[in-house]
């Protein structure tokens, strides 16, 4: 409120009384402070009974004497704001009433008073802390919702995937892989790409069921399933298919690329030791690989090319990958 547009407020220097009763009906409290003694000149009804100050005589008090130190530090210091800048200014306040903690929006412009020539300090105060307290509410309301939402979501995603997955490595179950299989056949036919596969068994599981049971090699093929998750992508598709027999399919690389990669991964599980009932249960495997259009240019017969060169790797006393063989199709 500028000093042009004081007519809307003040009749003869002196608050309009109608104004000052509309704002107390919509619980604003209105206050008026002498800038040069800091005392209040006017404060309507809702002031008193907003402000928590029902029992004090608010007209002819200073900010000291209606609040705490603290406080009245505080109001004094947005008072000062307020007079420096001629267009009024609006804070927010949280204070400590005999009513508990109230937080307010104030909106705060100086003027000049037309009878007295003095300059004055109007102050609008409006109680915002129920609106505060059903705001925040609200916003634990809908994080509670949110978290739920995710919690339901991760639900879904745990069904999906114990849909597709095998319990104990965490690996795709055979119907899954094989889906991913003719996929990945059927695109790197029209691409003219690779792919390679990996038939992988664990060496001597009879033996370390023997001597650890079948809780025992259970947490051996958690182990082999978290191996092959970390050293495969995304893209890839790691199964199991049953008992200790696992295959890995490695999108758009080579037989080369595919070595390397699962030499890699017998180091780690050579060197990997599960432990289980205070004892250490060491494991290796045996792993042989095929690839597309090399090895085989049809699914089935690249399977049974992975399961030979396996076969192959563990008659020779296992912890090593074999390659299948490469088909030469002479030059017509």
């Amino acid at each position: 409120m500028g000093e042009s547009s004081e007519a809307a407020v003040l009749q003869g220097g002196v608050l309009n009384q109608a104004v000052l009763h509309a704002l107390d009906q919509l619980g604003l409290a209105v206050l008026v402070k002498d800038v040069t003694s800091g005392r209040y000149d006017v404060a309507n009804d809702a002031a008193a009974r907003i402000l928590g100050l029902e029992q004090r005589h608010i007209v002819g008090a200073v900010d000291a004497e209606l609040f705490d130190a603290t406080q009245a530090v505080a109001l004094r210091a947005a008072d000062q704001q307020a007079q420096a800048v001629p267009d009024g200014v609006r804070a927010e306040h949280k204070l400590e009433l005999s009513m508990g903690r109230h937080e307010f929006v104030t909106w705060r412009q100086r003027y000049v008073d037309e009878v007295s020539g003095n300059s004055k300090l109007l102050s609008v105060w409006q109680d915002v802390t129920d609106a505060r307290r059903r705001e925040t509410q609200l916003q634990s309301a809908l994080s509670q919702l949110e978290q739920q939402q995710k919690a339901n979501d991760s639900l879904r995603r745990d069904v999906e995937d114990n849909q597709v997955r095998d319990t104990v490595s965490g690996l795709y179950h055979r119907a899954h892989f094989e889906e991913q299989l003719r996929r990945e056949a059927d695109l790197s036919s029209r691409e003219q790409r690779e792919f390679a596969l990996v038939s992988v068994s664990i060496d001597n599981l009879d033996e370390i069921r023997r001597m650890h049971g079948v809780e025992g090699c259970e947490r051996v093929v958690e182990a082999l399933g978290r191996l092959l998750r970390a050293n495969t992508r995304a893209m890839d598709s790691p199964c199991r298919l049953g008992g200790d027999r696992f295959i890995v399919l490695l999108s758009g690389i080579g037989l080369a690329i595919a070595h390397s990669r699962m030499e890699q991964l017998r180091r780690q599980c050579a060197q990997h030791i599960v432990p289980f009932n205070g004892q250490q249960v060491p494991f290796t495997v045996a792993m042989g690989v095929a690839s597309f259009p090399h090895t085989a240019g049809g699914i089935d017969e690249l399977m049974r090319a992975a399961d030979r060169a396996m076969a192959s790797a563990k008659e020779k006393g296992g912890n090593r990958i074999a390659l299948a063989s490469i088909q030469f199709v002479p030059a017509t």
